[in-house]
Parts: C-alpha cells; structure tokens; sequence
C-alpha cells in the first residue's frame, strides 16, 4: 500500500477505497497507529513555544518529529509558577525526577516590571528535543528514541523534513508571517501562536496565503472554542440587552516593559544565539539582553504592545458577537510617545458601522493599568482589573476578559434571566479542531488565517492610529489610510534582502 499512497496523503483523508483496521480493533486500547498520526515539527520552543509543545505530546494522534529555535538554550525564560516547566515536564515523564529535569527550573528572580517577578526556566531548541526523545522513549521496549531532529532554521528544517504534515509556530511576532507563510507553501497545515502578525499587511498576506494553499490554519485563541462565546452569541442575537452599541474592554497588560530608549551598551551575543536569524525581517540591530527572551513584546520592530498581544482574545469574542467586519475609523492616545518602543499605557477606540440589523457600535480599549468609568450595575462591588463590557440600549453584559463567565448587570438581572436555546454548534477545543482538520474533517478551524487576519488587522490599526497622529479613516479594500501617506510604512513596515513574504 506504501508504494501507491504516500503516508502525507493517507493523514490528509485520500484513501479512497482503501480500509485499515484500526489498530485499537485488533487489541491494546488507546493505540493509534502511525499512519493515523500528524507529524509536526515545533518551530519557536521558547517558554511559550515549550508550553504548547507539551499540550500537544499528549494528544493520542500527535507525532513531535523536530524542533527549531535560533536560540540552542539558555535559563533566562520566565515561568509562571516556581517550578513550572521541571514540574510540567515531570509530569508528562509519568512522575520521572532526574537532574535534567529539575534543572528545567531555577529559583533566579526576572523583574519584568516594577511589580511582576518570575523565576527563570530553560528552554530552547536542544531542551525541547531532550523532552519529545525522553517522552517516546517511555514508549519503547529499551526506553530510548532519537527519532526527534533539531534545526536552529526554520528554512533548514522545512527543506529537509519532507514528511511533516504540520508545524506548530510559536516564534515571535514579527516571525509569525514568515514561518507560516514558508510552511504554508511547503503544503503543511500550521497552528500559530497569536497575535496571528505583528503588522497589518502580514496578516493580510498570511489569509491570501492560506487561501491559495488550502491548508488547515489555526491560531491559538482558544476563546473562540469555548462555551462562553457561544453564550454571549446567542444571548446577544437573541435580545438580552437590546442592541448592542457599545463594547468596552481593558487589560492589565503590558507584563513586560515598555516606554523604553534603544540600549547603547553592544554586549556579546551569547553563546548559542543565532542573533540574525532571531531578528528575520526586522532592521538589524545589535544584540541586547533587553530584547529577549520575553521583553521584545514592548519593541515596535518585534512585539505589537498590549493591544496585540491580548486583543486577539478579546477582540475574536467580539467580532463573533458582533458579526463585525472592517472599522471604518480608528483613534488613539497614550502616555509619552517613544521612537522604538511602545507607551506604558494606552486608550484605542475604534467605530464600526451598521451590520445587517445591527446598529453602529464603537469598541473602547484601555491597558496599562488604565480602567473605563466604574460601572454602576455593579452596586458599589470593586471594578475587575481586567473585564469585557457589553453595553446594550436595554442592559449590560460583563463577562472576563476573554470572554468568561458571562452576567447580566446587576446581579438581580441574571438571576431573573432565562437563556434563549442552545443553537450554535460546539467546539472539541481550539488544538483539537486544527488536529481534526489536518486529518481531513471538513469542519473549518474557527480561528483559521482567514477570519482571524479581520481580526488581526483591526487590532493592530490601533497601533497604527498611535503612531501616525491618533485618528485615522480605514480603506480595507484599498488596505489604505486617507490622508496618512506616513501611515503606508506603518501598515506594512520594510523588510530586510532575503525575509520577503
């Protein structure tokens, strides 16, 4: 069967007439043969990439076959717990305590910010691998495997791993476009972490791509699988609080630092780093501790702020509420305006116009420790410090920033509410439904390129409004701001020879 259909074609569903007796028919429960399984190469293994890449070793149809970081390893990766990644990897190891793994954690203190401390983890391309071999190798008689392959460029790894169904991208942000677009090209489904870009004309590409190559795309917004957004749909479509014209919606956000000057001391590059490769696209730059391995967020060349990093949850909830598409006009302040990074703080509102049977709304966004007007409904309880706002012409709905726990506002009103039927579909989960469709269902990934780069586009013109003079009007089928010629390098920054998308 090998000679007539090729193992990449069996995952994506092109069997035809072929039948193979499930593995698990013929004895040992929970076995999934390896022709059933999606091989995926992790590319970005930093705290957040080693994270997810754990969340998806788990899944009974997943096979890690390579890893990719510019980064060999270091231990200066902020955990969000003591102990977080030892602890976590300890667990997937069924218990397993060696130095190795306890070594994954330190008690070293990272100040981020005057108010947040984390302890430092180790991550990179060399530990990720060290993980996937140990975790197969519990699955083998002699209990070893090196079966997974560790590449320090993504090109390298794409060009000679021909039998990866799938990449998992959990890079930087102004890398996401990149990766993506280069696997996508390959013929790989890709998961990627969000925001889905880091400026406005590469999520833009990244949906024309996604769209050219058919590929299943997801972002890691997990939100919009949940039960809770199903709940705000059909409460809202329903009538709950009339029509909806307002939205507001605040961040604790930045945790890391921002409003900062470009460094002038030229440290060493440390040993390990591939500094060019890790700054891909953006203008070179010398190398400085504070860029990376968590701060580059802040950074207008790397990061895309607050708005971005967090908006992406909050902001697919309300396009999905709010059936939004395009804003028609974008504003913007913020605390002192700096050259290279973004403010400590800032206030985005953007207008929506009419929507079918929908009224014109406006969003207003606030982070950096910046809180809307207290609420009234809440009858003299504290302001939560991160919240979503729906306010309607006949109530108010407050849910958490993502979009849980829903309540009608005041109290009394959710008690007395009855919810409208359950009529929208639910989701098995935002990794699950990309695993699905890389298998060949039909269902398509709700946080897919396509509908996220809407998404996407809207959040990041806020950023756009900030630093080309806090208004702007919004031309999305002419991707052009009237008036701002200025606003052009905004919308899509220059690239460096050779990172062309």
């Amino acid at each position: 069967m090998s000679s007539q259909l090729g193992r990449r074609e069996f995952v994506l569903g092109s069997l035809g007439a072929f039948t193979i007796v499930p593995r698990r028919v013929l004895g040992g429960a929970g076995y999934v043969a390896p022709s059933d399984k999606i091989n995926i190469a992790f590319i970005g293994t930093g705290s957040q990439g080693l994270r997810v890449m754990l969340d998806f070793l788990t899944q009974p149809d997943v096979q890690a076959v390579a890893v990719c970081d510019p980064n060999r390893s270091s231990d200066d990766y902020p955990q969000w717990s003591p102990n977080e990644f030892a602890s976590r990897v300890s667990k997937l190891l069924g218990g397993r305590d060696e130095p190795w793994i306890r070594a994954l954690s330190t008690d070293r203190k990272i100040q981020l910010t005057r108010r947040l401390v984390a302890t430092a983890g180790v991550a990179g391309r060399e530990p990720c691998q060290k993980i996937v071999n140990a975790y197969y190798g519990l699955q083998t008689r002699s209990g070893n495997y090196d079966g997974c392959k560790a590449y320090e460029d993504f090109r390298e790894l794409l060009e000679k791993e021909s039998d990866v169904d799938a990449v998992v991208v959990g890079t930087t942000d102004h890398l996401h476009a990149a990766v993506s677009i280069a696997a996508m090209r390959k013929g790989k489904h890709v998961f990627c972490q969000k925001p889905m870009t880091q400026n406005v004309w590469e999520a833009r590409r990244m949906a024309e791509v996604a769209r050219e190559t058919g590929v299943a795309t997801q972002v890691a917004v997990g939100n919009q699988a949940s039960e809770d957004t199903r709940l705000l749909c059909e409460w809202i479509w329903a009538g709950a609080i009339g029509k909806v014209r307002l939205v507001v919606n605040w961040s604790a956000r930045p945790y890391w630092p921002q409003g900062l000057d470009r460094p002038t001391e030229t440290p060493p590059v440390p040993e390990g780093l591939n500094w060019d490769l890790w700054l891909g696209p953006a203008p070179w730059r010398p190398y400085h501790p504070v860029y990376l391995p968590f701060n580059w967020r802040g950074w207008y060349d790397f990061g895309s702020g607050a708005i971005g990093d967090m908006g992406c949850y909050s902001f697919d909830t309300i396009f999905r509420v709010l059936r939004l598409e395009a804003p028609e006009v974008v504003e913007a302040s913020s605390t002192e305006l700096y050259e290279e990074s973004y403010p400590k703080a800032c206030l985005m509102r953007w207008k929506f116009g009419a929507r079918g049977d929908m009224p014109p709304v406006e969003i207003h966004w606030y982070d950096g420790g910046l809180k809307p007007p207290y609420i009234e409904e809440l009858e003299g309880k504290p302001m939560p410090e991160e919240g979503l706002l729906f306010v309607g012409d006949e109530g108010k709905i407050l849910c958490q920033f993502h979009g849980r726990n829903p309540r009608l506002l005041p109290e009394a009103r959710m008690k007395s509410f009855t919810p409208p039927p359950k009529t929208l579909p639910r989701s098995p989960g935002n990794e699950r439904e990309w695993l699905n469709a890389c298998k060949g269902a039909k269902e398509p990934c709700g946080a897919n390129f396509i509908f996220t780069a809407k998404v996407t586009e809207t959040i990041l013109l806020g950023n756009v409004a900030l630093r080309a003079g806090g208004r702007i009007r919004w031309d999305p089928a002419r991707f052009a701001v009237p008036g701002h010629d200025s606003a052009k390098q905004l919308l899509q920054p220059p690239r460096r020879e050779g990172w062309e998308l």
